[in-house]
Formats: structure tokens, C-alpha cells, sequence
């Protein structure tokens, strides 16, 4: 397995540029925008990550699969990245309670994934050129062609994907003795997200992106959740609407990453794709109402306008990004909402954040 011959493979960057590499296994050509990941661990979440549909993922670790996979180190049922690159794939692994290895959890997911690729000179390109379409393949004879489909293939900015990653029909995650009921809006929800609301004694009803606010409303839940997610915030013009009617009524509100997102448009606070986005474990954040600082795990292309948060009557900023002073969180200052730009359920070793889920419970008892 490890020995045999690979076949050669490419990266092919909208603005032209070309990286070489080889196939992991699987041959074919696969499009998206290419991003890259700092995170040192934790490849399986990252590439089972619905916030990470239709993208290329780059891996800066230099190693990757070396601990295999595991079956439940999951946040979704399945793949969701369009393509793997990365420098150096173990195909063997030793940790004692993986499954399988990575190259079989990828073959199972029909994903395409390319390595030995100089990882350090294409994220680079992307740090100093911005976030851009690809396609990966290993039809490295036919760079014309795979120029002429990648034309094609649409800008991120102003596609709406959670329509693409979003439960089909409601589903329950929990115990239903449980205390609490809460009712979450799947734009792209990941699984540690539920684990967490579960374990401080709530039951949840997950609802398709694209119900209303009244669906949400017959479960009669104590509060509602915002999922993140994938793909421009702007489209998701009902998930908007939804937030609108919660924030109305005063109801106990949380929202991460894109749900974070949709609460600002609901408040006329405008969006923005960033330059190459925040995608990693180590992020610094400030809490400007503890004064603390905290390292955060982070998944976005897009951000809040910070200008117009600022401004905004209503809303007060209560987190900052410390590497670029985008706004990492905000609260409603007379309603019962607040959210993030960050994921407090993937706490990247300290659990510096999961206080968030404990203030969105005390809310709920506090409504």
C-alpha cells in the first residue's frame, strides 16, 4: 500500500499558478475554494465539519493521518471538504484506539486527496493573494481543460450552501427528561454543538435551514440556537427572518460562527468576505467583558462589519479577534441574544470557551 506507485496530481489556483503533488489513492479532479487549517490536530472534525462544504483544504501540519481515524471523532455523517492537500500522508498509523487509517477513511468517503505538495509556499500564496477557487487532479496532461471548468465554477461570495449540508427533516438529540428544551436551526450544525447543549441538561429539536419561525416555535422550546456553517450568510435570507422573530419577541438566542452571521444581518449589520479567513486551534480572542483573553478554535470566511457593529444602538461588541481586531462575539444590549465568531465546542486543548454554553442556559433560566 504504502509502496506502490502514485500517480502524479496537481493544484490549480484561479489566478493561474500551479502546484505539483501525488494522488492519495483515489484519481479524479475535484473543485472548490482553497483554504488552509493551522491546527496541529484534529484533521478528522476539520474535514467532517459542515462550515468546511466546498472547500479545498490545505493542511499546514506537516504531517497528517499518523494517528488514524475514529469513528466517533465525527461532526457530521460524512466527508464535507471537496479535497484533501497536504505535505507529507501517513498511510499507516499508531495510535491504539484509532478504527482505521486515514487513507481508508477517505477511500470509504470517495474523497480525493493530493500530497507532497509544498504546503508552505501555497498557503503563502493564499496568505498574500487571498482565498481563490482551485480544482486538484490527477489529469495533469489536460491543464487547458481543467482551466476551462474551473472558469466555471462559482465565487463563494454570495453562494448559499446550508441548504446543501442542512438536515432534510427535524430530528431530536438529548434526553427528552431533560430540563431544558431548545430549538436549533441547522445551517450547517456540528455534532459537538449538540453534545455540549445535552450535557447541561437540555433536549434539542434540529430543524432544516430553511423553516420558519413558527416550526421552530410548536416545539416550545426555553431558547434557540443559530448553528455555523457554510458558504456567504447573505442568501439565507429565512434563516434571517427567523432570527428577526426571535429577537423580537425576546427570546433567549444564541448564534456561532454563521449563526453569529445571520443575527447581524437580522440587525442590519452588514457582511463581508474576508481575505483569507481565520481557520485554525490557536486564534487570541479578548473578552471585553471579563477582560480575559482566549485560545479559540476558528472557521470562517466571512466576518462582521465592524464599523457598523460599533455604531449599531443595540448591540455591544464583546469579543475581538486580537490578530486583526475583527469582532469575535456581540450581545443585544435589551434582548436575551448574544453570539460568536468561534466555535466554543471545539476547545483546542483548554476549554477557554465553553462558558458560552453554560451563559446561554443561565439566559434560558433567566427568561
Amino acid at each position: 500500500m504504502i509502496y506502490q506507485k502514485r500517480k502524479k496530481a496537481l493544484i490549480l489556483l484561479a489566478d493561474g499558478t500551479i502546484f505539483h503533488g501525488k494522488s492519495i489513492g483515489k484519481e479524479g479532479t475535484a473543485f472548490g475554494e482553497v483554504c488552509f487549517n493551522t491546527g496541529t490536530t484534529g484533521y478528522q472534525e476539520i474535514f467532517t465539519d459542515p462550515s468546511y462544504y466546498g472547500q479545498l483544504m490545505v493542511t499546514t501540519n506537516a504531517h497528517i493521518g499518523n494517528y488514524g481515524t475514529k469513528s466517533d471523532e465525527v461532526e457530521s455523517d460524512s466527508i464535507k471538504i471537496s479535497g484533501l492537500i497536504c505535505k507529507n500522508f501517513s498511510f499507516e498509523y499508531s495510535r491504539p484506539a484509532g478504527d482505521k487509517s486515514l487513507e481508508e477513511f477517505l477511500n470509504d468517503n470517495n474523497l480525493l486527496a493530493i500530497s507532497d505538495v509544498d504546503t508552505r509556499a501555497l498557503v503563502s500564496h493564499i496568505r498574500d493573494h487571498g482565498a481563490m477557487n482551485a480544482v486538484i487532479s490527477t489529469e495533469v496532461d489536460n491543464v487547458d481543460e481543467l482551466k476551462k471548468q474551473l472558469a466555471k465554477v462559482p465565487s463563494m461570495e454570495g453562494l448559499e450552501l446550508a441548504s446543501q449540508v442542512s438536515t432534510k427533516e427535524p430530528y431530536y438529540y438529548g434526553d427528552e427528561k431533560a430540563t431544558y428544551k431548545i430549538a436549533a436551526l441547522d445551517i450547517g450544525i456540528k455534532k459537538n454543538i449538540l453534545r455540549n447543549l445535552a450535557k447541561r441538561d437540555a433536549y434539542i429539536k434540529v430543524f432544516p435551514y430553511n423553516s420558519k419561525f413558527e416550526d421552530l416555535e410548536a416545539f416550545q422550546p426555553d431558547g434557540y440556537f443559530l448553528s455555523n456553517g457554510p458558504g456567504d450568510p447573505e442568501p439565507l435570507v429565512e434563516a434571517q427572518t427567523v432570527a428577526k422573530e426571535i429577537i423580537k419577541r425576546d427570546l433567549p438566542l444564541f448564534g456561532i460562527c454563521l449563526g453569529h452571521q445571520v443575527i447581524a444581518l437580522a440587525n442590519g449589520i452588514s457582511t463581508y468576505k474576508m481575505h483569507n479567513g481565520h481557520r485554525g486551534i490557536n486564534h487570541p480572542v479578548k473578552n471585553l467583558v471579563t477582560t480575559k483573553g482566549e485560545i479559540t478554535s476558528q472557521n470562517h470566511g466571512f466576518a462582521i462589519n465592524r464599523e457598523e457593529t460599533e455604531n449599531h444602538p443595540d448591540v455591544e461588541i464583546t469579543h475581538v479577534h486580537l490578530n486583526d481586531h475583527t469582532v469575535a462575539g456581540m450581545k443585544m444590549k435589551n434582548k436575551n441574544c448574544f453570539s460568536v465568531q468561534y466555535h466554543p465546542e471545539a476547545s483546542p486543548g483548554p476549554n477557554d470557551s465553553t462558558y458560552l454554553f453554560d451563559e446561554f442556559i443561565q439566559n434560558i433560566k433567566n427568561n
